[in-house]
């Protein structure tokens, strides 16, 4: 099955202020969302948040995060940036 992946508006603005390596460690995440689900146990310090949202480090400084609801193929990250603050 194939996932939709959605960017929050406010999370898309923010992208262009990403270094260009972290850019694409996350349209890299983005393929694996779609193309296996929310659950990305080989990202490093993967883990679920509750209430059917996620997490991973995409380096050691900057996490993505992401929600999805059982049931659905729409997977929306809601939030890319450091992870000192981090919405967790």
């Amino acid at each position: 099955m194939t996932f939709q992946v959605r960017i929050k508006r406010k999370t898309e603005r923010g992208l262009a202020k990403l270094p260009e390596n972290v850019r694409q460690l996350l349209y890299l995440l983005i393929t694996n969302l779609q193309d296996s689900g929310p659950i990305q146990p080989t990202w490093r310090n993967y883990s679920s948040l509750g209430d059917d949202r996620y997490h991973c480090h995409l380096i050691y400084r900057y996490v993505a995060c992401w929600t999805h609801r059982k049931g659905e193929i729409i997977i929306e990250v809601y939030y890319v940036g450091s992870r000192e603050k981090a919405p967790y």
